[in-house]
């Protein structure tokens, strides 16, 4: 299986793939499903490049393809973009303390901030904001990241155990 960030790093495979969420998640589409030729015009592009593209994103397993006749439909598979976002958590509440207090100065002063005494002397007093501001970041994005992965083992035993087998039945 291909790299993943490799697959993503081209922006016509991001385009795409931001193309076929849109439509897994609109509520007027009946399988969330893509045309090629829909992509084609959605994107501006070519069709022989966005084949080209959805062949890459099909060997990397994020996108499923239905053949009806001569047409090929294709839709999203986010599962394999969870090893993106696994590795990506640890990132979004990094320490930027160093960056943050020099521009927060920089900003209070240029905005003519003045803080009456007590409150500064209060502020003083209290833990370094940033390293508190750190921690939260990096709990929320951790939560964040546990709620959303929870939220797509539901989803996807939902689909599994309800909506693929009503489907089915239906012949979609």
């Amino acid at each position: 299986m291909p790299d993943i960030f490799a697959v993503i790093a081209d922006g016509t495979r991001r385009d795409i793939l931001t193309v076929l969420l849109d439509a897994h998640v609109s509520a007027d589409s009946r399988t969330g499903d893509v045309s090629v030729g829909e992509m084609v015009t959605a994107l501006g592009l070519s069709q022989p490049t966005v084949s080209k593209h959805l062949r890459v994103l099909r060997d990397a397993g994020l996108v499923h393809v239905r053949e009806d006749g001569q047409h090929r439909y294709y839709g999203i598979e986010t599962g394999p973009l969870e090893a993106v976002d696994d590795w990506l958590v640890p990132f979004l509440g990094a320490d930027l303390a160093g960056g943050l207090d020099a521009a927060s100065g920089a900003f209070a002063a240029w905005a003519g901030a003045s803080v009456p005494a007590p409150i500064r002397r209060a502020a003083e007093s209290l833990p370094d904001a940033t390293d508190v501001a750190s921690g939260l970041g990096r709990a929320v994005a951790d939560a964040q990241h546990r709620a959303s992965s929870a939220l797509h083992d539901a989803q996807s035993a939902l689909d599994e155990r309800v909506i693929d087998p009503v489907r089915k039945r239906l012949g979609r």
